[in-house]
């Protein structure tokens, strides 16, 4: 349905833009934000000794790009709409380029540190306008439906890549190649953008910056105090104080944004049930696949003793997997609609990670190679619909919140799943080493699967949350279509 009252959701390519290269610009650089989140995992240890990290400092090189990765994403997401996506979009690859050059110089660990927060700060500015960039770039139908397809892709994918890259860079060059390859792609970015993309139509008004500071820094708050609990405890100081204040300034971003009169997320944005619930099934899916690529990875290289090229290598499955089932989806959603993969996909998802549950010490590759190509397939085919579900019957001044909204739910799913995930797979180690009272290799081998296979089956129960959520919220006809439509009221 359409609502003829709203204005337009797509650009169109109105000005004669050649669409497959506005695709690779799009999806390049949608590839290089998504990868840079897991292709330092693979390279810690190397990192570790030769910057000389503490142990406290260690974990940052993560924490500081999701930390600001997730909490900027709102604000970057209304940047685009206010000031143009394509001129946001530039702006964010020039921060992640600059950073990411002085982070293939650093000397010491805090320089480091602060350039992975300074990462975050630019993916979180370039993402959400690279999606909406989508809608104001291709036609709604068949041509739109390939984009998303493609993005899709680089989005699943990314992450397993990233570590199959990390781990090659790595091993043969340096690790200090895993920050300067950005520098290339994203030049070569900024080049054909202007070339490209149409520019979007900008809107009149003001950032909400009360909106954004409280927002960001809840946000924050919320995944350092999380993180924090995994590190440390639930009842630290530092957890407690962490939490409570993320409770005061979100509750505080709540109150302004219904007396804002611009403010900077719309509560008018829920009010399309099949987009809120798309953001719920999104977040479900981040904790689950972030917390999956986490343990898995500390099982193939703890456990069976993997080298971080072999771990990389070992992931490569999944990352064609998913690329595969993206463009699949991409197809069949343009045939039947997106009701029957947003079911599908969630449910292989979920039988996919259950099936890691079975892991033991003595586990061979094929017992990790079969779950996880399952895991491909749920998640390639959910990444689409979902995303034509989020951005679905927005209204051109919101397609930027829409989509950061989206990318939001994605990276606080990963933040939230792991802090929570980590701290129960602990316990569970824990747990299981003092009932076999030893500290021999072999117990400690036990007592550490014990706890990966712990958290794989709360990834697998939140897993199935998404899939409910999919099942009960998202009410379209078998063969709906995934027509954009426009109008705060609109459905699909």
């Amino acid at each position: 349905m359409t609502n003829t009252e709203a204005p337009e959701l797509t650009g169109s390519n109105t000005e004669g833009k050649h669409l497959g290269l506005a695709l690779v610009v799009i999806s390049a650089a949608q590839l290089m934000i998504v990868l840079d989140a897991t292709i330092v995992n693979v390279a810690i240890p190397t990192i570790h000794r030769s910057l000389h990290f503490s142990a406290s400092n260690l974990e940052w090189l993560i924490t500081a790009y999701s930390l600001t990765f997730g909490g900027l994403l709102l604000f970057g997401g209304r940047t685009g709409d206010l000031y143009g996506k394509r001129r946001m979009f530039m702006i964010g690859i020039g921060i992640f380029a600059v950073s990411s050059l002085l982070g293939g110089l650093a000397t010491n660990d805090v320089w480091l540190i602060f350039t992975r927060g300074l990462q975050g700060i630019g993916g979180a500015i370039a993402a959400p306008t690279a999606l909406s960039l989508i809608t104001t770039n291709f036609p709604e139908g068949a041509e739109r439906n390939r984009a998303m397809g493609v993005y899709a892709a680089m989005s699943g994918g990314g992450g397993a890549l990233g570590l199959l890259l990390g781990g090659v860079l790595t091993s043969y060059v340096s690790w200090r190649w895993i920050f300067f390859v950005n520098v290339p792609i994203a030049a070569l970015v900024l080049f054909l953008a202007p070339r490209a993309l149409n520019e979007s139509q900008t809107t009149s008004g003001h950032l909400d910056v009360p909106g954004a500071l409280t927002a960001t820094g809840g946000m924050l708050a919320l995944v350092y105090g999380l993180s924090n609990a995994s590190s440390h405890s639930w009842t630290s100081t530092s957890t407690i104080v962490s939490l409570a204040v993320s409770v005061v300034l979100l509750t505080s971003f709540a109150f302004l944004e219904r007396s804002s009169k611009e403010p900077l997320m719309p509560f008018s944005i829920f009010k399309n049930r099949n987009r809120t619930a798309s953001y719920g099934l999104m977040l479900c899916i981040g904790i689950a696949l972030f917390s999956m690529f986490y343990f898995l990875t500390q099982y193939l290289q703890n456990v069976l003793g993997y080298s971080p090229i072999r771990t990389g290598v070992g992931f490569l499955p999944m990352t064609l997997g998913i690329i595969f089932a993206a463009g699949t989806a991409s197809k069949f959603v343009g045939r039947f609609g997106i009701r029957l993969p947003l079911i599908v996909g969630p449910a292989a998802g979920t039988v996919g990670i259950l099936w890691m549950t079975r892991l033991t010490p003595t586990s061979s590759y094929l017992d990790v190679l079969f779950p996880l190509l399952i895991i491909a397939l749920g998640m390639g085919f959910s990444f689409v619909p979902i995303t034509l579900a989020a951005v679905s019957g927005v209204q051109a001044d919101e397609a930027g919140l829409a989509s950061a909204l989206l990318n939001t739910m994605q990276q606080v799913g990963g933040a939230l799943g792991l802090a929570v995930l980590a701290t129960i797979a602990i316990d569970a180690t824990k747990s299981r080493l003092h009932a076999l009272h030893s500290s021999a290799n072999a117990a400690v081998k036990i007592a550490t699967v014990h706890g990966y296979t712990t958290a794989f089956l709360w990834s697998a129960v939140i897993s199935f949350v998404g899939f409910l959520i999919a099942l009960l919220f998202i009410r379209v006809p078998a063969g709906g279509g995934a027509e954009i439509t426009s109008g705060p009221n609109a459905t699909l």
